[in-house]
């Protein structure tokens, strides 16, 4: 058996930071999630670099901000040409790397039925099973199976049907298309990806260390749970959401508010929270399958998301802005000699999960990377980590402190909330807070330019 630990890593797809029962979300059953909570350490800080799938992935992968590392949007290429990943080093370092489930790491090349393109290989990947995204798997106008669960489902006769599903859904507009899932739930495709990460798993050699990078599709609009786990929802109480005040906020938030009726915000909530709890139940299959082959006790397990999901406040869906929805993630952490049940308040960047699992797997540390390993977090060494997070997408940037969020919207106005007096984000008080706005605005200048004396009017967009 290896000596070195494993790891399983598993990343869902657009999961709020406040939307699972160890965070408090009594609403929502989460049992096996809560579980690695119990058994290791929540943080309640963590921020993605960017509210937006592939860059947040891209810079994950590289520990580089989705400036340095060339992606802004999800319409991308490759990552940068000499940029290793942290899944080729730890290949190179003697893992068994796999991945299961949606990589959206640039063009790969065709999944196929097997999910292994050789971009996937490319990317460090040893045994990938590489799927469709969620609206692309049911994004085209006529069946034809592309991946490996459209393939699934074309062998199980279910693929036509799935489709015409799908069509209804973007004809309405996927805010309004959370509906149930015309499909069984043991079709749906985070069960698939679940099982094909939990068959991996029972049949790994034990010859080598490895890490398992699951990656679920959901809970990614559309909100589509399968009526089994959907029925669950049906009557709970759900949250209140921020209220869609819009005073202080620049134009174009405003234009992405929905219009949703407090009906439809509330089914949205409750089928977000149906298709969360697919996922928790897979997770619960892999830390079986752990048990079953006695690893439990050689293995960390992670659990982040690549952004959060506003899911109505401000009248707002899906992502794209700085807001505490869409920019904070769930991140656990369990594993051998890690204290369980604790919680800790230290600000983590997504990306600095990629040093995190390397030093916990003997790796040299990595230079001229952003990211910063949090094992000393881990271990009870310390309960500080970063001075403050920063995040990035093609229209803004922002910095964000346990005190202070600033966002510098690009050819518009700035915004500076109180966080602690005004957690919901309502009161812009860039105008009340002229010291506030300086310190952080020259904080936000250090981490994407290199320094605070830029000339006036100098304000490079990138």
């Amino acid at each position: 058996m290896a000596d070195r630990p494993n790891f399983l890593f598993i990343f869902d797809d657009q999961h709020r930071h406040d939307y699972l029962g160890a965070a408090g979300a009594s609403f929502l059953n989460t049992p096996h999630l809560d579980h690695i909570a119990q058994q290791g350490v929540r943080f309640t800080q963590a921020a993605t670099n960017c509210p937006l799938c592939a860059p947040s992935r891209m810079a994950l992968a590289t520990g580089l901000q989705p400036v340095r590392a060339g992606v802004l949007a999800n319409d991308f290429g490759r990552a940068p040409h000499g940029v290793p990943t942290f899944y080729q080093r730890m290949r190179d370092d003697g893992y068994w790397t796999a991945s299961a489930g949606k990589l959206h790491l640039g063009s790969t090349g065709a999944s196929g039925p097997k999910g292994d393109p050789p971009g996937a290989y490319a990317l460090g990947f040893t045994h990938p099973c590489e799927c469709e995204g969620k609206m692309g798997a049911g994004y085209q106008s006529t069946a034809h199976p592309t991946g490996p669960y459209t393939h699934y489902l074309h062998e199980k006769g279910l693929l036509e049907v799935f489709i015409r599903d799908y069509q209804k859904r973007i004809e309405a507009g996927w805010a309004w298309a959370n509906w149930d899932s015309v499909l069984p739930a043991e079709d749906f495709e985070d069960a698939f990806i679940g099982r094909k990460a939990t068959e991996w798993i029972r049949d790994v050699p034990e010859t080598h260390p490895w890490m398992m990078f699951v990656n679920f599709v959901g809970p990614h609009s559309p909100f589509d749970p399968p009526t089994k786990y959907a029925d669950r929802y049906r009557n709970t109480p759900m949250p209140e959401v921020v209220p869609t005040v819009m005073d202080g906020k620049p134009e174009w938030v405003s234009q992405r508010d929905h219009g949703l009726s407090a009906e439809a915000v509330i089914e949205a909530q409750r089928q977000y929270c149906g298709a969360i709890e697919v996922i928790d139940d897979q997770v619960g299959e892999m830390r079986a399958a752990l048990e079953e082959r006695g690893m439990m006790d050689n293995t960390y397990i992670i659990f982040s998301s690549d952004h959060g999901e506003m899911l109505g406040d401000f009248g707002l869906y899906a992502k794209f802005v700085a807001y505490e929805g869409a920019l904070r993630v769930p991140l656990l952490v369990s594993g051998p000699g890690i204290e369980g049940g604790r919680v800790s308040d230290a600000l983590v960047e997504l990306i600095d999960v990629n040093p995190t699992i390397c030093e916990l797997a003997g790796l040299a540390p990595q230079e001229h990377i952003d990211a910063q390993s949090f094992v000393s977090v881990l271990e009870g060494g310390t309960s500080e980590h970063r001075s403050e997070t920063a995040s990035v997408i093609e229209n803004f940037r922002c910095i964000r402190t346990r005190e202070y969020k600033l966002i510098h919207n690009y050819n518009e106005m700035f915004e500076l909330y109180d966080l602690v007096k005004d957690p919901q984000e309502l009161n812009n008080v860039v105008e009340e807070r002229p010291e506030v706005f300086a310190e952080l605005h020259g904080r936000l200048r250090e981490r994407f330019f290199g320094g605070r004396n830029l000339p006036k009017g100098m304000d490079i967009r990138i």
